[in-house]
């Protein structure tokens, strides 16, 4: 089987996902556009020799809609050559985006594609699109909840407490805050930038680093409302054992809403030496899985399993894990299963700090992971996320 090799990996700063944002001005076409320039500025790339782009998107509807890959493409004048494609996987589209084009490249149907992914949260906001389990009666047959119900109902299955997400939250604030601070985004973060080529958008704008435990203690549940509205009630049918539901996610211990677009570059050997192309990394496996839809937010652990079996490895083989923090009992669970430390794990903040672009999110943190792992002089990482439904996905990468 052919080998494929991760050649570089972007994205923009994560933009604060409401009207006032800094991206909230910037069209989600814009956003890919100018990571595509930056591609080609970086790499000296021909953009004929890249294949197909595949872009995941949450919302693939209204000025997201209709393949905002290939309109991207056109727009920003590359070759007629390169097609596109937009992936719909909810929270796990970028990370299968990038996956599918290592498939296609590790089959040898491809040498050379991009995958990665897109949302402007600002301009069209969650549920833009519908969605056909919307309806009340597919909802009641499906035991359908509220993702954020569905986490408050992972963390009363699993024991976490309030106190242990508010805990973790301040951790990702912390470390991101860090991180950014000496820079370690710096390599793989391209700013937004208009027309005249005045930046938009520089850093992300959604952390806040100087986050306390008293700060965190002071926020209401999320999901309590969509709780008293029938949905811990409906849950009760599919987990009869659960007699009431403890609300422990708040803003501040949830994934952040922001605006941003990630972009991955991924081809063969061959394709590398003809583009005088460096490779960072190699994708070793990658898993899609299910799990209970319900609870739903529990399929990073199969995924990550599925994935580590396909290579031939072991958890303890892994030296970084970054996992999308939806929400942060999610993270808590996956720890406890695998037993890993906080310091392998997430270890320059995530979602909850930085936010989480929904069809963009999974490019985002495989870039990061391979630029800590360089940083750090390890060899081997996961990234891996939950989406909707008890869709779980993970890829092992290994430095070259």
């Amino acid at each position: 089987m052919t080998e494929a090799f991760i050649y570089d990996a972007i994205r923009t700063p994560r933009g604060k996902g409401k009207p006032g944002g800094s991206l909230y001005e910037v069209k989600s076409v814009d956003l890919v556009k100018n990571l595509l320039d930056a591609m080609v500025e970086r790499n000296n790339l021909d953009q004929s020799q890249v294949e197909d782009v595949i872009l995941g998107c949450g919302e693939p509807v209204n000025e997201q809609g209709q393949n905002i890959a290939k309109t991207a493409l056109v727009y920003a004048d590359w070759s007629e050559k390169t097609v596109g494609a937009q992936m719909y996987r909810y929270c796990a589209a970028a990370l299968d985006a990038c996956n599918t084009v290592a498939m296609k490249v590790m089959s040898g149907q491809e040498d050379l594609g991009m995958g990665g992914g897109v949302e402007s949260m600002s301009r069209l906001g969650m549920g833009a699109g519908g969605a056909a389990v919307a309806d009340a009666w597919t909802a009641m047959q499906s035991y359908a909840i509220n993702q954020g119900v569905a986490a408050d109902l992972m963390a009363t299955v699993d024991g976490t407490t309030r106190e242990d997400c508010d805990r973790y939250a301040r951790m990702s604030q912390q470390r991101a805050g860090e991180a950014m601070a000496n820079g370690y985004f710096d390599k793989s973060v391209v700013p937004v930038k208009d027309f005249n080529g005045v930046t938009i958008l520089g850093q992300d704008e959604f952390p806040r680093p100087s986050t306390t435990m008293e700060n965190l203690t002071k926020l209401n549940s999320s999901f309590q409302m969509f709780g008293d509205f029938g949905h811990d009630e409906l849950l009760k049918f599919k987990y009869p054992e659960i007699q009431n539901v403890d609300h422990v996610h708040t803003p501040g211990n949830s994934s952040g809403i922001v605006d941003g677009a990630s972009l991955v570059l991924i081809g063969n050997e061959k394709a590398g030496k003809e583009n005088n192309l460096t490779p960072r990394a190699r994708i070793v496996s990658c898993a899609v899985t299910g799990s209970e839809p319900t609870i739903m937010l529990a399929g990073p652990a199969p995924a990550t399993e599925k994935a580590l079996a396909k290579a031939g490895l072991t958890i303890d083989d892994i030296d970084l894990f970054e996992l999308n923090e939806a929400f942060a009992a999610v993270v808590l669970r996956y720890q406890r299963i695998f037993n890993i430390p906080d310091e392998k794990i997430n270890v320059n903040g995530g979602a909850i700090a930085l936010g989480h672009p929904i069809g963009a999110t999974g490019g985002m943190i495989l870039g990061t992971l391979v630029d800590e792992l360089e940083r750090r002089k390890l060899k081997r990482g996961v990234a891996t996320l939950c989406a909707a439904g008890g869709i779980g996905i993970a890829t092992v990468v290994e430095l070259v």
